[in-house]
């Protein structure tokens, strides 16, 4: 099973649209994972006619609009693995702690808020991580997504995908 890891498109403040890169991963994605702060109901719109299964939750930027659809933590089983969505996790310092305790159950955590590409694990085995953001790098070199592989279980070849700088 083929995931895809987006969260902070921020559309269509940071960017009028989701990079093609981006786009052309749906196709090929199982499950299409958001981690908050879509901003406009478009991207949602855009995202659940596109993919075969979306799972997200709205981020502080969403609006009611997006939280009337959307929850603030989502969960999902995928070939036994249990996965859980939320956009903000507090400071990076003690993240995985935290996570792990309010996060017991699940095998991995996606995040967004930061803009900031993270892959750690927990000492309970959680694995935490945010995709950054396709559309506003911050203070980041790029603009970044991710893929991750479900199998058995385990979650496998998950790659960080820099996108090209906009012009």
């Amino acid at each position: 099973m083929r995931l895809l890891l987006v969260a902070d498109t921020h559309l269509p403040k940071r960017a009028k649209a989701l990079p093609e890169q981006l786009l052309d991963e749906l196709p090929r994605a199982d499950v299409v994972v958001h981690a908050g702060d879509w901003v406009d109901t478009a991207t949602l719109d855009l995202l659940e006619d596109r993919s075969r299964r979306l799972i997200g939750v709205y981020g502080n930027n969403d609006g009611p609009g997006l939280r009337a659809r959307l929850p603030e933590v989502a969960y999902a089983e995928l070939d036994g693995l249990r996965l859980g969505v939320v956009h903000e996790t507090g400071a990076a310092q003690g993240r995985e702690r935290r996570c792990a305790a309010r996060f017991p159950d699940l095998d991995v955590l996606v995040f967004g808020h930061s803009h900031i590409p993270w892959d750690t694990t927990a000492d309970t085995g959680l694995r935490l991580l945010n995709p950054g953001s396709p559309t506003d790098r911050r203070r980041q070199p790029y603009c970044t997504y991710m893929t991750a592989r479900v199998a058995d279980g385990g979650l496998d070849e998950v790659t960080l995908h820099r996108l090209p700088r906009r012009t």
